[in-house]
């Protein structure tokens, strides 16, 4: 009989039951590997030409550790019915929807692939490459999940890649959720060590809505105010114009149609360029 480690024999020199738990194991883990690296390819292709769209939108990226409680949270912004799973990867693809109630120009949030700690090497570049919301939004929030008490070093994880990326410039908020889990004193505790987090719960409408008010004056407090010209030539441009900016006068004369708005300042600069072509 021959004995070969990793595999079970039967008969003299023959494969008998055949591959052992762990092979098995590591065979799974490996199709998964390139099941996942698969996905992560289509949907880099699909973004480029999702960003183009999306040039001059607001746009909020949440990003946190995995089962933080990202989707959930993003379903409660924006009235939409995105993945709610508590299991690893449960997010892979990076939703975007508008802030609901909307508000002109409109608010787009993000939601972001979950971190975990030793991502396998092959699939860190992956990874890293659909955070490139992140990295392009205007504004992110840090999810932690407030009843977990290693939230922090998660935390730190989250923080440690989106530094890599360049995306710690970003402006952010840390939003210390599931606050609804953690008793008064871990709460007061919480309030004292991170005065400028937010504590709230997804599940809370008066939370969510508090937190909506904060993501609308970030934005607020960005906005310029602008007058543009356009040309009766160029009229089809005005549904742009409304689009990604808030008009709050308007008015006709021989030259054309005017508009006051309020913009960002790269909006505003981008279409005043595009109406003067």
């Amino acid at each position: 009989m021959v004995l070969r480690v990793g595999y079970v024999y039967s008969g003299i020199g023959g494969k008998g039951a055949g591959e052992s738990a762990l092979e098995l194991d590591r065979r799974k883990i490996r199709d998964r590997i390139a099941e996942l690296r698969e996905e992560l390819d289509a949907i880099r292709k699909e973004q480029g030409v999702r960003r183009a769209q999306r040039r001059d939108a607001r746009r909020v990226a949440l990003v946190g550790y995995t089962n933080a409680g990202k989707s959930s949270l993003m379903r409660a912004l924006t009235g939409s019915d995105v993945l709610v799973a508590d299991k690893l990867f449960a997010t892979l693809d990076t939703t975007v929807r508008a802030l609901h109630p909307e508000v002109k120009p409109r608010i787009l949030v993000s939601d972001t692939v979950g971190f975990i700690k030793k991502l396998p090497h092959d699939l860190v570049a992956s990874f890293r490459s659909t955070l490139d919301e992140a990295l392009e939004a205007s504004f992110l929030l840090y999810l932690a999940d407030a009843s977990d008490p290693t939230f922090r070093s998660q935390l730190e994880v989250t923080r440690s890649v989106l530094r890599e990326i360049g995306a710690d410039a970003v402006p952010s908020k840390l939003l210390l959720n599931k606050i609804d889990r953690v008793d008064a004193e871990t709460r007061a505790a919480l309030a004292a060590e991170l005065p400028d987090a937010i504590l709230l719960s997804a599940k809370d409408a008066s939370d969510v809505a508090t937190l909506r008010q904060t993501i609308i004056a970030f934005f607020e407090a960005t906005m310029v105010e602008g007058e543009l010209l356009v040309p009766y030539a160029k009229q089809n441009l005005v549904p742009e114009v409304f689009e990604v900016a808030r008009v709050t006068a308007e008015e006709c004369d021989a030259s054309g149609r005017r508009l006051k708005v309020l913009a960002h300042p790269a909006t505003l600069a981008r279409l005043e360029s595009m109406l003067k072509r």
